[in-house]
């Protein structure tokens, strides 16, 4: 499988891609902790089947100094001992909103409630924002065949000038 187009090249898509990495500036920012922000990513991009996102948030999550173990389990996390409440909440979020379409009600009353025992508005706001966020670079990365496995740690933040 080859990448069908180059984001990067075009004209139109190069502007789409500055204002996209500058929305994630903003919740890379934010007050959510970065484990939870890469493990988040990670689940999300694991369900979409994004080999290239899988690649760069595993990556960056090693690179910060998330364990193998936790990374490993992440697919795994309910049947998992590693992950605190408020992570596990994360991770149910990104599965159930990542899978809008499978379920009526899209994200359940009760994953919401578990959200905002453990996390402040501001921390809510990035969640849900990255959510969105990693579903939309999932899909680009995915149409366009881009690849896992080249990614190195940093480039993402190299790449906008962060």
């Amino acid at each position: 499988m080859n990448n069908r187009f180059n984001l990067f090249e075009n004209q139109l898509a190069a502007r789409f891609a500055k204002r996209f990495a500058g929305a994630a500036l903003v919740i890379q920012d934010s007050p959510l902790p970065k484990s939870t922000q890469e493990l988040v990513s990670l689940r999300a991009s694991q369900i979409n089947g994004c080999g290239h996102c899988v690649d760069m948030h595993v990556k960056e999550a090693a690179a910060a100094g998330e364990s193998a173990v936790r990374l490993h389990l992440v697919a795994a996390w309910r049947e998992s001992t590693v992950f605190t409440e408020a992570e596990q909440a994360a991770l149910a979020l990104a599965e159930e909103g990542t899978r809008l379409a499978d379920a009526s009600e899209g994200v359940s009353d009760e994953t919401w409630a578990r959200v905002r025992k453990h996390y402040d508005d501001d921390q809510t706001a990035a969640l849900v924002t990255l959510v969105a966020l990693i579903n939309a670079a999932n899909r680009l990365a995915v149409i366009t065949h881009q690849k896992g496995g080249s990614y190195e740690a940093g480039m993402f933040a190299a790449a906008v000038g962060s």
